[in-house]
């Protein structure tokens, strides 16, 4: 898979798509619960992803130099579950509303490999402890708006999904094997952000997760 990149420089990321079935899943609970939180940037079906690391805006030669330092990632398949819910940073100044992932330490130490070999090319290492997620929704304050504008506009939008959600049976969304993560780009726009991969980076069978390098396909 190949998409062009122009000559400014572009927002890059490193995450995993998820299986259409928890898609179809996740898109029936928003549809349950979007008119308390109307106002909220909900995201696009098509844009559900998981992040690894967000790496931010590079020019075309360090992308490519991404791509390299990704492509040499052994690392085997693992399996996620997507449970549950919450908001973030807390319920009481929330900002973000996301869904839970459970999923065994691959994940965790697929982020730490990815971490690692970014920081080869001098790109800042995470200071924060990796918690994966799925974002369903966001506040809609304003980069520019004061910071506690900002956080109670984000707050606002929640009050009432928070109540209604909590009166919910905790969801269930499935489970699936992640088979390969993505250098995705990051278009933002007053619509929203719309990602589209740039290279895909196959994880291996347990079996075979010490032997040959993955490939890429770019």
């Amino acid at each position: 898979m190949s998409n062009p990149l122009p000559e400014r420089p572009v927002r890059i990321f490193v995450g995993f798509q998820i299986d259409s079935a928890i898609r179809e899943s996740v898109q029936r609970f928003k549809d349950e619960i979007h008119a308390f939180a109307p106002k909220a940037r909900w995201q696009r079906p098509e844009s559900l992803h998981v992040t690894l690391k967000f790496i931010g805006e590079k020019d075309a030669t360090t992308v490519e130099a991404v791509k390299r330092e990704l492509a040499g990632i052994r690392a085997p398949q693992f399996n996620v579950a997507f449970r549950g819910y919450g908001f973030f940073p807390t319920p009481q100044a929330a900002r973000v509303f996301w869904i839970g992932i459970e999923a065994a330490a691959e994940l965790n130490q697929l982020a730490a490999t990815v971490d690692e070999a970014t920081a080869r090319l001098g790109i800042s290492k995470e200071t924060h402890a990796f918690r994966p997620h799925l974002t369903l929704a966001r506040g809609t304050g304003t980069s520019a708006s004061p910071r506690w504008r900002k956080q109670d506009r984000d707050n606002q939008n929640f009050v009432t999904l928070q109540q209604k959600v909590a009166a919910l049976p905790s969801p269930d969304f499935g489970s699936m094997t992640v088979k390969q993560f993505v250098l995705y780009r990051s278009d933002i726009s007053r619509e929203g952000a719309r990602y589209a991969p740039l290279a895909d980076f196959a994880l291996l069978p347990n079996a075979f997760a010490s032997s040959e390098p993955p490939s890429a396909t770019s």
